[in-house]
């Protein structure tokens, strides 16, 4: 999920400690449990107060499992991992976000304990791992579904209009006409929060330009913003919105509370592009469109641009990492490696509609709720040419709000794309 769950996870409770406990101190206090901090999703959450539940049942040290908002969370993480109330394990989005930690010494280094546990070690999908590692050690390990971004459509919409899916961006603009001849809203896009227009600028970028002009940016190379493959994407995406592809409105939508969802269910938008907790939001919301109208494929093509049809963007998943100076480092490894992988956490995470990305689970997949929706996201995951990140859980969260604020700043046509790289120029 995103912060992402953010992209699913904002929640209306500020904090929430589970399981009648108390929270404790963390992980330099006197505590005799396990502290285990995530995001509030209320359908996550009852999984993971379950599993904790039950592997408290036998459990030498015990899980205490506290979830907070995305933003309030992101502020007391920063704080408390240099602070005795930290946690022992803790959720993050793997990337830059997990980076900052890695490099201030506040993170426990996995890689000596999954040696001894080769079967843990090796249990998820590789370019997933990938994001929980830094500088070729692992930090984190995945413990949510993976979630590409996708482009949703409504089928009965589609039908209806006599279209088919784009596959090319001209494909796109052309639906985009089609659409608001219906005074059907083309896609929906929930611009009151800037990371759902940021997914538009790194596939845009993507499929201009490949995968290596936004790992440029990463790598901190002199001029990457002023990549030519960036540069088109920031003036495509300003043409999507002259074009009206987003309606007149889309500042004023949210993704919260699920009214951009309710737009594609209700046949006034045809298209959305987001991540695949998109799915499940709606196979708890909507299950009889989910089963009836619902229709997913992978993010169009642009011609002649040099990235590969196959390669995605997205979260590879959400991760938990174990605090450096924890007193349970080797409870709270225990607790991961008995749980992330357990059979009845898969089967949980499937329940709702999410895939995990663990290896050799393709039986178990095709039995689930939205199995056809699992296996298509598992197999192309597994053969993806490329899974970026998406940018702002890339990047230091320095960086990201500047990102998200002249991305905003772009699609409202306040700022050029040259003024948006120089922006960004200066906050490297």
């Amino acid at each position: 999920m995103r912060s992402s769950p953010r992209r699913p996870v904002l929640g209306a409770l500020a904090v929430v400690s589970m399981l009648g406990l108390v929270a404790a101190c963390g992980s330099g206090g006197a505590s005799s449990e396990i502290q285990l901090w995530g995001l509030q999703d209320d359908l996550l959450n009852e999984s993971t107060e379950q599993i904790v539940a039950s592997y408290n049942e036998n459990a030498e040290t015990p899980v205490n499992y506290s979830y907070y908002v995305n933003d309030p969370y992101k502020e007391r993480l920063q704080v408390a991992l240099g602070s005795p109330q930290g946690p022992d394990v803790w959720l993050n989005w793997g990337g830059g976000n997990l980076s900052q930690f890695v490099e201030a010494g506040q993170v426990t280094d996995l890689t000596p304990m999954l040696e001894q546990e080769p079967e843990l070690r090796d249990a998820f999908l590789p370019s997933v791992m990938e994001v929980g590692t830094v500088d070729g050690s692992v930090y984190a390990l995945p413990m949510v579904g993976t979630q590409p971004v996708l482009l949703y459509f409504n089928q009965e919409v589609f039908d209806e209009a006599g279209v088919e899916p784009p596959q090319t961006y001209d494909d796109l603009l052309e639906l985009v006409d089609v659409f608001t001849e219906r005074d059907i809203t083309p896609i929906v896009l929930p611009g009151q929060q800037a990371w759902t227009e940021m997914f538009w600028l790194a596939y845009l970028t993507e499929r201009i330009g490949g995968p290596d002009v936004f790992q440029a940016v990463i790598d901190g190379e002199e001029g990457a913003w002023r990549d030519p493959a960036m540069i088109e994407a920031m003036e495509r995406c300003q043409e999507l919105v002259e074009a009206g592809a987003f309606g007149t409105s889309y500042a004023s939508v949210t993704y919260d509370g699920g009214a951009a969802t309710e737009l594609l269910t209700s046949g006034e938008a045809a298209m959305f592009l987001m991540g695949t907790w998109e799915y499940g939001s709606q196979l708890a919301s909507a299950p009889e469109f989910v089963e009836s109208s619902l229709g997913w494929t992978t993010f169009p093509m642009v011609e002649d641009g040099e990235g590969d049809p196959q390669a995605l963007v997205g979260n590879p998943s959400n991760y938990f990492s174990i605090t450096a100076n924890s007193e349970h480092v080797d409870a709270s490894f225990e607790f991961l490696a008995e749980t992330l992988t357990s059979d009845a956490y898969l089967d949980s995470l499937l329940e709702l509609g999410q895939v995990p990305p663990v290896v050799g689970i393709e039986d178990r997949l095709a039995a689930s709720p939205g199995a056809d929706h699992a296996t298509w996201v598992y197999d192309l995951v597994d053969n993806a040419s490329s899974y970026t990140q998406v940018w702002d859980q890339a990047m230091t969260p320095a960086q990201a709000e500047v990102l998200l604020t002249n991305i905003q700043r772009l699609f409202l046509n306040e700022i050029t794309p040259d003024e948006f790289a120089a922006a960004m120029e200066q906050a490297s």
